[in-house]
Order: C-alpha cells, then structure tokens, then sequence
C-alpha cells in the first residue's frame, strides 16, 4: 500500500510538472483587429505568442468590412485582443460583447491615446503611437505569461530602438518643409502630415469623403481650383478607398502636373510597420521635393 501511494504521489508530481511545462510551452492568442497592431504584437511577443490580424488586405476598404463566423471564433479563443477604436472598427467591440472570456485583456488604442469616436481615427500614423501600443502589449504579455516578462520588456526597448530611423526621417522632413500647403482625398495620413507640420487644406472635403457622404459643390470647386492654381504642393489619397469623384481629382492632380501620393489603411503583405511608414514618407519627401529629386 505504502509503496502504490508512493508511485501514486508521483504520478501526480509528474503530471503536474508535464501540465506546467505545456501551459509555459503554449504560445499565447492575440487577435489584432488591424495588421499593423498585429505586427507590432508579434515584434513584442516573438515566438511567445501567436498572431492572428483581420484586416490586412491591400485591396479591401475597411470602412466597408463585415465579420465572419471564423474571426468571430478566433476573437473567442483570444487572450489578448487589440484594436483602434475611435469608432474605426465597431464591429470589434461587437464581437467582444459576444465572445466573453475570463481574464481576456483587450487593448483599445484610442484609450491609450486619449482619442475619441469624432477624432481623426487612423491614429497609427501619429509618431506617437506605436510607443504606447508597444508598451501597452508588453505590459499585457507579460502579465499573460509572468515567466517570460524580461524577454518582452527586451523586446520593447528594441522595438522602440527600431523607431528612431522614422522619428529622424519626421524630424528631417519637417525641417525643409514645414508650412508646405499640401490637400488630401480624405484624412488617412493626417497626423503623420501634422508631425510634418505640412499645412493640410480642404478638411471639409476629406471629412465627407471618409464618412462617405458627398462633399459639397464649394468644397469640390475649391479642391479643383487649388489644384489647378498650384496652391498645394502635393496631393494625398487612399488607394483603399477611392470613388468618382476622388479619382477626378487625381487625374485633375496629374493633369496639373501636382504629385500624388497614395496611402493605406493596411500594412502592405510582407511589411513591417517601420518599413510601411518610412516607405510612406519617402515618398512624401520626393514628391515634396519636386521632380528634379
């Protein structure tokens, strides 16, 4: 008797120390409502965690997304959700409510900015950003996962090591072209042009073109005459979400001989987030520039 309860004890010993070494072994869900948080999470998580974004198609308009039975499955499975909020992406919001799960952290990025539904909500292209987001999923990691804390905190410290290329590249640009005039479709690269301290016209235009309601007569007559008087220096759209009447103005652009320089709302495939925004900038900066760059 002594001798099965020994073995018995055992077992169990073992047993636990195989259950304790799969949980520290299962790599944690994270579910990104937008790719370039999901790229974000994976520098920060590496192998530690597994990623699964939604929207990260090129071609696909996000304002215009519907969500299937297959996210809805992966949102429930999740551990860790991170999405923009600001009235960007509801439908997260609504899959959360019917998906809720014990001890799921779920990170709203307009939160950790202070942004609000009526904000300009395409606020990864604010500099300021991806340093809260990262902070903010390595302090989520880390408490999902306690063993493996210094590994994401390293993680972090090179992650925002790797900005510094982008912040310099903003700080060079603004230096040779603060004040420069410039107009866009709509405010997709708003805040990134802010940082540039780029003096961005027709909003009245761009914030109807993004709720996708008709820009008034004046404001198109007024975008068309800035292009054709050369007032702007250059002119931004999103390649994601163009209609009639933005691809006018682009024609109008080129016609005017005024550089055009389209943006997007995703990251493009095979992209990280520093390479997708300073590939963004260095356009700007040539078009900027003029043609003899």
């Amino acid at each position: 008797m002594k001798i099965f309860v020994a073995l018995a004890a055992a077992l169990i010993v073992t047993f636990a120390a195989v259950a304790d070494a799969r949980a520290a072994d299962r790599k944690i869900m994270l579910v990104a409502a937008e790719n370039f948080y999901g790229d974000v999470a994976q520098q920060i998580g590496g192998d530690r965690v597994s990623v699964a974004s939604v929207l990260k198609n090129p071609d696909q308009d996000p304002h215009l997304f519907e969500t299937t039975p297959g996210i809805i499955r992966q949102v429930a499975a999740a551990q860790v959700v991170i999405y923009n909020g600001a009235g960007y992406d509801p439908w997260m919001k609504k899959v959360l409510g019917v998906t809720a799960r014990p001890g799921r952290v779920v990170i709203v990025v307009a939160d950790l900015v202070h942004k609000k539904p009526g904000d300009n909500p395409h606020l990864w292209y604010d500099p300021r950003t991806m340093p809260a987001v990262a902070a903010a999923l390595a302090g989520a990691l880390s408490a999902a996962d306690l063993a493996h804390k210094d590994d994401y905190a390293a993680r972090l410290k090179t992650f925002l090591a790797s900005l510094r290329p982008l912040n310099d590249r903003v700080a060079a640009i603004r230096g040779k072209y603060a004040g420069v005039p410039v107009t866009a479709s709509e405010p997709v690269f708003d805040d990134m042009a802010a940082a540039l301290k780029l003096t961005t016209l027709n909003r009245h235009f761009q914030v109807a073109i993004m709720n996708n309601t008709e820009p008034s007569a004046r404001d198109f007559a007024a975008f068309e005459r800035d292009l054709r008087t050369h007032r702007v220096r250059l002119m931004f759209y999103n390649k994601q979400a163009s209609n009639a009447v933005v691809a006018r103005l682009v024609d109008l652009a080129h016609a005017a001989n005024i550089p055009v320089v389209g943006v997007t709302e995703t990251c493009p495939p095979g992209r990280s987030y520093q390479d997708w925004m300073l590939s963004e900038l260095d356009a700007t900066e040539k078009a900027l520039a003029g043609p003899s760059s």
